[in-house]
């Protein structure tokens, strides 16, 4: 359990941030973009909590923001051991196998996308729209922190996949969120022409 007496340290004051290995990165390295775009979305999906959905959809965004706690954790510990332990937090395989499962899941009651979704509807379906924009963000900002020829080291490519599929399945869960409420707002390309 983590335990935190003092916010402040003022550690941070000249610009760098501590890694959990101990080292120091400036606060705007790649990295650091990455575990900050980790962190909005999770705040996003909080934002989303606040609106009215059914109980398992809540379950599930429960447990996703549990773990983007454990991806930025994950993103904070440079490689090049990617292995979990009891010391080292790690997105797992089986992480992204229960996204998946879920997707598969919520898509199986969805109709056929006839068109582009236009991110709104129901105030949480927009919501997570939304998350699902800043998860992207993310997952560019993650990719680009593990290709960055200055850095201290690559990301856990198994984090890097979660962050894919996650966005995925904000998009799926969205699109459920409207199936019970509006309905998906579909793009009408040249309609305002």
């Amino acid at each position: 359990m983590v335990r935190l007496n003092k916010i402040y340290t003022r550690t941070g004051d000249a610009g760098e941030t501590g890694l959990v290995d101990g080292s120091r990165l400036p606060k705007s390295a790649p990295r650091m973009a990455a575990i900050g775009d980790v962190d909005e979305l999770n705040s996003a999906i909080g934002v989303a909590l606040t609106h009215p959905m059914l109980p398992g959809f809540r379950d599930m965004l429960d447990r996703i923001q549990n773990e983007l706690f454990d991806l930025g954790a994950d993103f904070a510990t440079p490689g090049p051991d990617y292995a979990p332990s009891d010391m080292v937090l790690r997105i797992a395989a089986s992480q992204i196998e229960r996204l998946e499962r879920e997707i598969d899941a919520m898509n199986s009651e969805l109709e056929a996308l006839r068109s582009f979704i236009l991110p709104g509807g129901s105030p949480a379906a927009a919501a997570i729209h939304l998350a699902r924009a800043i998860c992207r963000r993310a997952e560019r900002s993650a990719v680009a922190a593990h290709r960055d020829p200055g850095a201290i080291g690559g990301l856990n490519p198994l984090g890097l996949t979660y962050i894919n599929r996650l966005s995925d399945h904000l998009f799926v869960l969205a699109r459920a969120i409207n199936r019970v409420g509006t309905g998906d707002l579909l793009w009408q390309p040249g309609a305002t022409r």
